[in-house]
């Protein structure tokens, strides 16, 4: 049986010093918890495996390393100034009319109103109409509902973001 080799650019993840791997994790996640679990998980043979242990990961975040992980995202239809990551990833609501920007500003405030932090979904490829009925569906859920949704979207969000890191031409 032979072994395939680790990808390029996991094989440069893996080999970047410690404080240089936390700050891309961290950067990817805001969760403490999250970016020392996958960075005390190196190396990865694979991107599955690094996906496996971000997955495995976020699963086990306490309610309060979740918090941390969502002050990492701003509201959808606001992404940070000057951040690259949150524009592209909020690309459906860039050309959205000022009708629905506002639909979503006021739903983001009910919906942060209600369970205390922002609106968060995976919003790379979602429309703005997309975003705004996800949060109209998702404000009537329980708490606890929500924040296993919340939970899964931030997988998600997480394994885009690990790509970006481990792309071959980084």
């Amino acid at each position: 049986m032979t072994s395939t080799p680790t990808p390029l650019g996991l094989a440069r993840f893996n080999a970047l010093e410690e404080h240089a791997a936390f700050a891309a994790l961290h950067e990817a996640c805001a969760s403490t918890a999250w970016a020392k679990r996958l960075l005390a998980a190196r190396p990865y043979a694979t991107f599955d495996d690094l996906c496996a242990a971000s997955d495995a990961a976020m699963a086990d975040l306490s309610t309060e390393d979740l918090a941390e992980a969502m002050a990492g995202h701003p509201p959808i239809g606001r992404p940070k100034p000057g951040d690259p990551t949150s524009a592209r990833e909020q690309r459906g609501m860039a050309g959205a009319s000022g009708e629905l920007k506002a639909e979503m500003l006021e739903l983001n405030l009910a919906y942060q109103e209600r369970f205390g932090h922002v609106f968060l979904i995976c919003a790379t490829g979602r429309t703005g109409e997309q975003m705004r009925d996800a949060v109209k569906e998702r404000i009537g859920n329980a708490p606890e509902q929500e924040r296993e949704i919340v939970r899964t979207e931030l997988g998600k969000i997480n394994r885009i973001r690990l790509a970006r890191i481990v792309e071959e031409d980084a």
